[in-house]
């Protein structure tokens, strides 16, 4: 099954269609404030997964997706303009709050497990789309797939989001670009396409065989590690703590298997979510 995109003039309800009206008005002046900036941007989250599937969740925050070394400027941007900002997680998050505290913007840069930069590609392959009734660029679906199949907390599973955007857009996806997103970690992204297949089984034949075959040889071919590694920090920031701290397994996220410091685990580890 496919959705195609409908014309912008007769798009389906979005999660801001429910909005109270001051926060309405901080979305939009916050867009401008970014706008005004030249800073290339995406709109992600809720809208973008109500874009692509048609799911509807009402949110209390807007998530706007730049480039790491661009961020600074976006936050600087809302301090001049008035508004308190925030390094909420230093290492791929940052919010600017409205003038009574009770709405955000994120500021997203990155992920809690430091995998899924936001790069070139991010702003590249970006499709047209309004909020508000403004045009903005809404992130690729590829990256959506990309950072959402690695959100497996105990609270909070993304892969129904996942199976909803193949489901919705897997004739139209870039697979070699999709799979060039996951080297080094394709167990995760055919774990999603066993689980579609299984999740809509009149629906699998929209996963490609080919692309299928190509993990199932990746993943049976990976070497085995040379130390006692968890892989299971990059699904869930706290299930695999024991794993890290009484079992003696190797925490991935570190350098050389990964990209964070101590230091960035474990703020993010013990920070309020």
């Amino acid at each position: 099954m496919v959705i195609p995109d409908p014309p912008l003039s007769q798009q389906p309800a979005t999660p801001f269609d429910l909005l109270e009206m001051k926060t309405r008005e901080f979305y939009l002046r916050a867009l401008d404030i970014v706008d005004a900036t030249g800073i290339p941007f995406v709109v992600g989250g809720a809208y973008a997964l109500a874009y692509y599937t048609g799911i509807v969740r009402h949110t209390k925050d807007l998530d706007l997706f730049v480039k790491r070394g661009d961020a600074p400027r976006v936050l600087a941007a809302f301090d001049r303009a008035g508004y308190r900002t925030a390094w909420t997680h230093p290492h791929w998050i940052a919010k600017a709050f409205s003038a009574d505290d009770e709405d955000y913007i994120d500021i997203i840069y990155g992920s809690g497990n430091n995998l899924t930069a936001v790069d070139g590609e991010w702003l590249a392959h970006a499709v047209d789309g309004q909020v508000l009734g403004r045009a903005v660029k809404v992130c690729p679906a590829e990256e959506i797939i990309w950072s959402k199949s690695f959100i497996q907390e105990r609270n909070r599973f993304d892969g129904a989001d996942v199976a909803h955007l193949l489901l919705a857009r897997a004739d139209q996806l870039d697979w070699g670009r999709l799979l060039a997103r996951f080297s080094g970690h394709e167990p995760v992204l055919l774990s999603h396409l066993i689980l579609f297949g299984y999740i809509y089984p009149t629906h699998r034949n929209q996963i490609p065989t080919s692309v299928i075959d190509y993990l199932s040889v990746r993943v049976r071919n990976a070497p085995l590690p040379g130390e006692k590694l968890c892989r299971g920090t990059f699904l869930s920031f706290n299930q695999y703590l024991t794993d890290i701290n009484e079992w003696g397994y190797v925490d991935a996220r570190l350098a050389p298997n990964g990209t964070m410091t101590a230091e960035q685990i474990e703020r993010w580890t013990h920070a309020p979510k």
